[in-house]
């Protein structure tokens, strides 16, 4: 019997609480809604943050790995022969495995995943509307063809272009998406196939066609309830490039907008991927393909004061997660806490292939198909060496480290989901919170985190 096919759709700052189907009915997401119709999704996905401000880059590192934070190579730039990659797996049970899109972890890893690919941008954002892409490169060289310009659209002066080509005038979302589109229907071969479709969007900038743009007129978007004009201390992500898109202090007006823009993007990103949806129905492969659709990080606009994704607030580390396919039942949600980096063991087991070595993730197989009902009974977080946080069952502490100065934030997700009511000084909640630390300090000793400091500093 011939394998499912797999198609996993990822995209770029989308945060858990942007598909209408989940509970969002201010954002027009009609595909993802399909997604969610058809399949199983988890809704408590996170990831563990980052080490530095591009917090999406081990985030793809760890889907592509099922590897942990600190026990990745130099935070995911680099993926070493020893951590086996999905792709690569695949290759080696005669799938026939494809990619476009933004792929941060390393050229030399890229190859060793895929098979065959276009329209891939190495590197971690650019210009919508001119991105700069590689054909692929079956000696894996990928040689840049294309020389500094003048950069139009951040603070910088000038940027390398690390392309062979740019699609001058089409939207990234687009690009991405026709690439697939070509693909599938070009496909002859027997072989199952696994394609990896990487999106920019909803990443900043944020531009779109017209008509997805004033689906959403800024006047009429909602601030989030925990809006505020700026986070309620200094913990030193004020100068990162992210918390520099909007002014301080924040104004009402102007997160309008950025929400606005968002969700635009979302709903363009939408659109495109309903093309690639229905060019697998159209091969009459619906029914044997497995999708997965999952974004690499979430993102503040305006929540607590923030706009980035560096902090361990629920806007920044919980993501959207869906499986859907053969097997997989249909319009369910769980619960369950989970990472990104479970979905490489949850494939192995729904394709029922060996999990290599290497994966340190926990497969949500049994969760998805109803044989368990539980998976993670906590999760750790971290950002740069200024965060350390956990979360188990329904309370989340978190510990900032800036300068000689120690804060600490402890949150019922039950009771307060927002994250706006700090229970920290709380004596009642003081056995909640010793209980928390000695969880903190469990997972810096097994994900071996040695940016951590000791303990005695820790504690202060």
């Amino acid at each position: 019997m011939k394998s499912p096919n797999l198609v996993i759709l990822f995209t770029d700052d989308q945060r858990f609480d942007t598909i209408a189907a989940l509970g969002n009915p201010a954002v027009k997401t009609p595909n993802m809604d399909r997604l969610v119709a058809a399949g199983t999704s988890c809704t408590h996905a996170h990831i563990p943050g980052g080490i530095h401000p591009a917090v999406c880059m081990p985030s793809r590192a760890m889907l592509h790995t099922g590897r942990t934070l600190f026990h990745l190579q130099d935070a995911g730039k680099e993926i070493p022969e020893s951590h086996r990659l999905l792709g690569e797996l695949l290759k080696s049970q005669g799938y026939q495995t494809w990619a476009t899109g933004k792929w941060h972890n390393g050229k030399s890893s890229f190859n060793r995943a895929f098979q065959d690919g276009d329209e891939i941008m190495f590197g971690g954002m650019a210009d919508h509307w001119n991105v700069p892409v590689h054909h692929y490169d079956p000696e894996g060289k990928y040689a840049s063809r294309l020389p500094e310009v003048k950069d139009t659209w951040s603070s910088n002066e000038l940027t390398f272009r690390d392309a062979d080509h740019i699609n001058n005038g089409v939207h990234s979302s687009e690009l991405f998406a026709d690439a697939a589109v070509d693909w599938l229907q070009n496909y002859r071969s027997e072989n199952p196939y696994f394609m990896y479709i990487s999106f920019m969007a909803p990443h900043d900038p944020r531009t779109m066609p017209d008509r997805f743009k004033k689906m959403y007129p800024e006047d009429s978007i909602e601030l989030p309830e925990n809006f505020l004009n700026q986070h309620s201390f200094e913990y030193g992500v004020r100068e990162v490039r992210d918390e520099m898109l909007a002014n301080y202090p924040r104004e009402e007006s102007e997160i309008q907008r950025h929400i606005a823009e968002y969700y635009g993007m979302i709903s363009h990103l939408d659109d495109e991927i309903g093309k690639i949806l229905d060019a697998v129905e159209s091969r009459g492969e619906w029914e044997d393909t497995l999708f997965v659709f999952a974004g690499d990080n979430g993102l503040a606009l305006g929540q607590h004061g923030l706009m980035g994704k560096q902090s361990a607030y629920d806007h920044s580390v919980r993501v959207p997660l869906i499986f859907s396919g053969p097997g997989i039942p249909k319009n369910k949600k769980t619960d369950v806490l989970c990472y990104l980096l479970d979905v490489f063991p949850t494939l192995c087991d729904l394709l029922k292939i060996d999990i290599p070595e290497s994966v340190e993730g926990k497969s949500l197989a049994n969760v998805i198909c109803n044989r368990e009902s539980k998976h993670r009974e906590s999760l750790y977080f971290a950002y740069h060496n200024l965060i350390r946080a956990v979360r188990k069952g329904d309370y989340k502490w978190i510990h900032y480290k800036y300068q000689d100065a120690h804060r600490y934030q402890l949150f019922d997700l039950k009771k307060d989901p927002l994250e706006r009511n700090n229970l920290a000084n709380s004596e009642s909640a003081s056995a909640i919170i010793e209980d928390l630390k000695r969880e903190l300090l469990y997972y810096k000793d097994t994900w071996e985190d040695l940016d951590h400091p000791s303990s005695v500093e820790f504690w202060g």
